[in-house]
């Protein structure tokens, strides 16, 4: 078995607070799921959308990210997977694929001392 993180990306706008309140109980039911099954290494976080991105050689700080709103990285967890082709498949129950939005699945490099 090996780690993969799921980025969650795109923004999800509500219309209502119960609308919100049906988004995050599916988004529960999904990481209880993977939980379960004892695939979650990381239960990572959701990512304010605010910060600053520093760049080029000349180390450049600017405020942002600024990124159209199915590029902008929402949040992410950690799970553990038999392969890419598992992980991909575990991605297809997360609740920010009906609204939009996209899962980027990356394993993740084991860094030797």
């Amino acid at each position: 078995m090996s780690e993969f993180a799921f980025l969650f990306r795109g923004r999800q706008t509500f219309s209502s607070p119960e609308q919100a309140q049906q988004s995050m109980q599916r988004w529960m039911k999904w990481f209880k799921e993977l939980g379960t099954q004892g695939l979650i290494r990381d239960p990572g976080h959701p990512l304010d959308s605010s910060g600053k991105v520093v760049k080029s050689r000349d180390k450049i700080i600017t405020d942002g990210p600024y990124a159209e709103a199915k590029d902008v990285v929402g949040g992410y967890i950690i799970v553990e997977a038999r392969d890419l082709d598992h992980a991909a498949e575990l991605s297809k129950g997360c609740p920010i694929l009906d609204v939009g939005g996209s899962v980027e699945v990356r394993p993740v490099q084991k860094l030797s001392a």
